[in-house]
C-alpha cells in the first residue's frame, strides 16, 4: 500500500475540498455492494469522499481501514462522518499528480 507524506495528504485535502460524497455507508455497514461502488468510484476519480451514517467513531475508523486494505487505497483524512480516500490510477495518465516527497537533508 502506498504511504502518503504530510505534503501529499495536504495536497489531496485541498483537491477534495469541493468534492461531494459519492458513496454512503448506511446502517447495513460495509456490504459487498458498497465496496464494489467504492472501487468503481476510485477507478473513475482516484480521490473520493465517503459519508458514513451513524455515530460510532470506532466503526468509521474500521470502515476506513477495511476499505484501504481491501482495495489498495490510501487513507487521506477522517473528518467527522466523512472519509477521504485516494487510490492512484493504474493507467499511464493519472488524473491526480502528487507532489514529490521532499528529500531529507543530512
Amino acid at each position: 500500500m502506498l504511504q502518503l507524506t504530510a505534503d501529499q495528504c495536504r495536497h489531496l485535502r485541498s483537491l477534495a475540498h469541493h468534492l461531494n460524497p459519492v458513496v454512503m455507508i448506511g446502517s447495513s455497514g460495509l456490504t459487498e455492494a458498497v465496496m464494489r461502488e467504492i472501487a468503481i468510484n476510485l477507478d473513475a476519480h482516484e480521490l473520493i469522499k465517503v459519508r458514513v451514517l451513524g455515530d460510532d467513531r470506532e466503526a468509521r475508523v474500521q470502515f476506513m481501514e477495511k476499505i484501504c486494505a481491501d482495495l489498495g487505497a490510501c487513507p487521506v483524512q477522517h473528518l467527522g462522518k466523512l472519509l477521504l480516500i485516494f487510490r492512484p490510477s493504474n493507467t499511464d495518465k493519472p488524473k491526480i499528480l502528487l507532489p514529490k516527497p521532499k528529500k531529507v537533508a543530512k
